[in-house]
């Protein structure tokens, strides 16, 4: 504890004594400042992650700022008065007519014996003969039925030689090939628990439970070894193949998020990662989503998978990253804007709600609003060509840009804001990352974020709430490659069920002798091709 000096002691002190007590203890009082306002900082954040809205968009939040003083906020006397029409009621507009036959029109039909009247009531009614029929009154309804079970048998016809050079030897009818030797699975049974457990998140128990109550009994276990063996077998050299069509792509995305491995961790508390590589969102013919899973995150990891790479890679502010782009020279690392707008959206949750003109006035509000003006702007060139975007980007968005790291650069240097606040970490995470955040405005195919990957990460994260863990590294390796083709699947809209069923029906046929399978011969296969039967492919709505 320091020294607290007494009244006797302060009075001899001398005049320069003083004068370096009073300057030691404003130094304190402002560090003291700071981290009380760093504290307030973070309870009012943690307040917002639990109780208020997690979107980070700049309307959200001005919505949260006028919840205290909404008609102070909202004032605004330029204003006119709306007209009637405007405010009044309308008539509901006619619903449109076929609409239920359109939605119903890729679905198999099925016509119910009609709903008859007997001559005799009609006469009893009516009187004898006193009625004609006229057109009847049709309906739909929408019939669904549960999961069904059928036990196929199969019978091989065998053939013996009687006679001749052949006596005595065999020949049996040609068998369909099995997804695994003398297993009772067949690629419609594992389509379906791929897609309940990958597609829709859920655990293996609860299909267990769930198959239990159709009285059939296939344990977790039986079904791990199910997915793990055919994911070795079929499912590898699929995806090899969708990542040497991934990696001749010009942009590309990655992120990664933390798993638990049982038996591949080192303590208890040891992360995992799931990494997850995807072609540039703002490629539209053949989305590709590679999932891997790897022990740690550190740079050796996203450098094994691109190597061989030579184009521009679009992430977060992972300095691995940073660390491949030096050494594989023909790499660019491009950043996301949606990570550098962050933790400025942070400070304006955290700031006092109390009065929000002074939010509106403060460096994170501005850094959002001025951020906000050329993101809306590129998300309007969407729908432009490569060429075209880049030529807006250039001409419209450059300006803005540069405008805008000035601004933040001279932020920093007058130290407007506290150095440990969430808006310094956003003003210097913004200048040390200038450079990987304006490769956007130099290649029309880079988009401005990385957000498609974290959306095409997004399933996995569901369902390891669900699961908790993987329990062996085998099976964390076997879940990359089914999230792979899963989601390359639905982003080529196409039916995952469906799909896995057909791709399962015909991978075992193009295993060699050895049980080989060559990505090389699997173009038909893949979720682009226009070879695949239509029940793969997700109805289109008129």
């Amino acid at each position: 504890m320091d020294h607290k000096h007494t009244l006797t002691e302060l009075n001899n002190c001398s005049r320069e004594e003083l004068i370096t007590m009073v300057l030691s203890m404003q130094g304190q009082l402002d560090m003291l400042n700071q981290n009380i306002e760093k504290l307030i900082e973070q309870v009012r954040l943690a307040n917002s992650y639990r109780f208020g809205k997690h979107t980070e968009t700049l309307k959200s939040i001005d919505g949260q700022l006028s919840f205290f003083d909404e008609a102070e906020a909202a004032y605004d006397a330029s204003v006119p008065e709306p007209p009637a029409d405007e405010i009044l009621p309308t008539k509901r507009s006619q619903k449109k007519k076929g609409k239920r036959d359109l939605d119903l029109k890729d679905f198999p039909v099925e016509i119910l014996p009609p709903y008859h009247v007997s001559k005799e009531e009609l006469d009893a009614f009516y009187g004898d003969g006193n009625w004609r029929q006229i057109p009847s009154e049709t309906y739909k309804r929408l019939r669904y039925e549960p999961a069904s079970w059928t036990v196929e048998v199969h019978t091989v016809e065998v053939y013996v030689g009687t006679d001749g050079d052949h006596q005595d030897e065999f020949i049996r009818g040609e068998r369909p090939k099995d997804l695994l030797r003398n297993s009772i699975v067949t690629p419609s049974l594992l389509a379906a628990i791929l897609n309940v457990k990958y597609v829709n998140s859920s655990a293996l128990h609860r299909i267990e439970q769930e198959f239990e109550r159709n009285g059939v009994k296939i344990s977790r276990q039986t079904m791990s070894n199910w997915i793990i063996k055919c994911a070795d077998r079929y499912f590898a050299p699929f995806v090899e193949r969708m990542k040497s069509e991934l990696l001749s792509l010009h942009v590309t995305q990655s992120d990664e998020t933390p798993t638990q491995v049982i038996a591949d961790s080192d303590h208890p508390n040891s992360k995992c990662y799931m990494w997850v590589h995807r072609s540039g969102e703002l490629y539209k013919e053949r989305p590709i989503v590679i999932y891997e899973y790897q022990k740690g995150r550190d740079h050796h990891k996203p450098l094994d998978f691109y190597r061989d790479y030579k184009g521009i890679l679009v992430t977060d502010s992972l300095q691995q990253y940073h660390v491949l782009e030096r050494k594989l020279p023909e790499v660019t690392n491009a950043n996301c804007w949606a990570h550098a707008r962050r933790d400025f959206a942070d400070a304006v949750k955290a700031a006092d709600k109390k009065d929000p003109q002074a939010v509106k006035q403060s460096v994170a509000y501005q850094a959002l609003q001025k951020i906000a003006g050329f993101y809306n702007i590129d998300t309007e060139l969407k729908g432009l060509s490569s060429e075209e975007r880049l030529q807006k980007r250039q001409e419209v968005i450059r300006p803005m840009v540069e405008e805008f790291f000035a601004w933040v650069k001279q932020q920093a240097a007058e130290c407007a804001v506290p150095p440990k606040s969430k808006t310094a970490q956003g003003l210097n995470f913004l200048i040390n990352q200038e450079k990987y955040l304006k490769v956007f405005l130099e290649d029309g195919d880079v988009p401005i974020d990385n957000s498609a990957s974290e959306r095409a990460i997004r399933t996995f994260c569901i369902g390891k709430k669900n699961w908790m863990f993987h329990n062996t590294a085998n099976g964390a390796n076997a879940s990359a490659l089914v999230y792979s083709i899963s989601e390359t699947a639905k982003l080529n809209n196409l039916r995952p069920y469906y799909y896995f069923k057909y791709i399962l029906t015909e991978l075992p046929k193009r295993c060699d002798k050895q049980g080989n399978i060559d990505p090389a011969e699997l173009d038909d296969l893949m979720p682009w091709s226009s070879e695949l039967p239509d029940e793969c492919r997700k109805p289109r709505r008129s």
